[in-house]
């Protein structure tokens, strides 16, 4: 597996003897001259070292690599095919340059040749996958290349936490982010006590704390496809409501990522006061996020597709822990989120906003549509990734 150092994989994918990871260097390209010029000269750079970095390697049979991104990759993974004699397989998860298109617009030169690019070398591939139905028909129609659709379904780590766990994830957050910290009542020295759990240190047992908060969480890249003003604006809505003395839980929101809107966003957060909302925006090492997925009371994905064909993968990790998800609309999110079943589809802050108080309205009671949700979630069955992989990916190169 070649790419970017960036963030420390999970300790499954570290340990797992059949997986190589070769380390490609984040190039620093000089900022010198107009920002066309800096972007084509570190388009060349990143090409130069990934071709080299590929042809090091040991001979591959297949060459698997996911787009976006796929400027340079795809052209220079398919050279390297070329050189070696090795099979490529694109995996689709999007358009590259629909991405672009969210900063530069559709109708920038970058943009305009970025789609020439990806349609043209996408067609030399020899295999390819892509994560929707709706993607499967876009790549045939307008690019001439046949797919077969291998959605995107949760690792096997992905599932509910047990409470003491929980417990221990919490103590361990609350360390650095202050949602997590016990209230100011006071506390028996044999009672060690989260925000949301308390361990009897005595016998072990881990309870919930009574009229605990409920616990929100969404992440996300911080780009420029998921407006997390939407959850602000709702998040308000609710403030509102429980002022005014509608009986709704106390939230903590955790939004978790890294990404260049961050700043931005936590600016933003930073003006907002709320008595019955905290919202905090950490970073979370890998075998984390999935412990606080399965700890969490309800998911919300900000998620907009640029090209209106992939799904967020943070809701398919979500549905690996049973957790329900309040999703934004965008055109083929149907195939994911079926809405009043495993979660609801909002299209704007005033919508979320009147969801997040109809499902938390009875928090914690059983007898909720929040906890219907969770059981129909449980009773899907949900394939994992490993089982879609052997049913779908493993016949393609069993027959060729």
């Amino acid at each position: 597996m070649a790419a970017i150092e960036s963030t420390k994989p999970h300790s499954d994918i570290l340990h797992n003897e059949k997986i190589h990871i070769v380390s490609i260097s984040e190039l620093k390209v000089l900022q010198v001259g107009p920002k066309i010029f800096q972007y084509i000269m570190k388009v060349i750079a990143q090409a130069i070292q990934l071709f080299y970095t590929m042809l090091k390697i040991d001979h591959p049979s297949y060459i698997l690599l996911q787009n976006p991104p796929g400027l340079p990759s795809i052209a220079v993974t398919w050279m390297v095919c070329l050189v070696r004699r090795s099979k490529l397989i694109i995996d689709w998860h999007n358009y590259g340059y629909t991405i672009m298109s969210l900063i530069h617009g559709k109708n920038h030169v970058i943009v305009q040749i970025a789609e020439w690019y990806e349609k043209l070398f996408g067609r030399l591939s020899d295999y390819n996958f892509c994560v929707t139905n709706a993607m499967k028909e876009d790549l045939q129609m307008n690019c001439n290349i046949k797919a077969i659709t291998l959605y995107d379904k949760p690792a096997s780590f992905f599932k509910e936490t047990p409470l003491e766990i929980q417990h221990k994830l919490y103590m361990k957050l609350a360390k650095d982010y202050a949602p997590f910290k016990r209230g100011t009542d006071s506390i028996h020295p044999d009672v060690e006590k989260s925000a949301f759990t308390e361990l009897d240190i005595r016998n072990g047992n881990v309870t919930q704390v009574k009229e605990r908060p409920a616990l929100l969480i969404s992440s996300t890249s911080w780009t420029e496809d998921e407006d997390f003003s939407i959850l602000l604006k709702a998040l308000e809505d609710y403030e509102e409501c429980v002022n005014d003395g509608i009986k709704l839980p106390s939230l903590v929101c955790v939004i978790t990522g890294k990404g260049p809107l961050k700043k931005h966003y936590n600016r933003l957060i930073d003006k907002m006061h709320f008595k019955h909302i905290q919202i905090c925006t950490p970073w979370l090492e890998a075998e984390d996020y999935p412990v606080l997925l399965g700890s969490a009371d309800l998911g919300v994905c900000l998620h907009k597709s640029s090209s209106g064909l992939d799904l967020p993968m943070k809701v398919v990790d979500m549905f690996g822990c049973c957790l329900p998800v309040c999703a934004v609309h965008f055109q083929c999110l149907h195939e994911l989120v079926k809405h009043d079943e495993n979660g609801l589809i909002f299209r704007d802050s005033n919508e979320l906003a009147e969801q997040l108080k109809m499902l938390l309205l009875e928090f914690p009671t059983g007898e909720s549509k929040l906890y219907m949700f969770r059981r129909n979630l449980r009773a899907s069955k949900q394939l994992r990734w490993d089982e879609s992989w052997e049913q779908t990916v493993l016949p393609v190169f069993r027959n060729n």
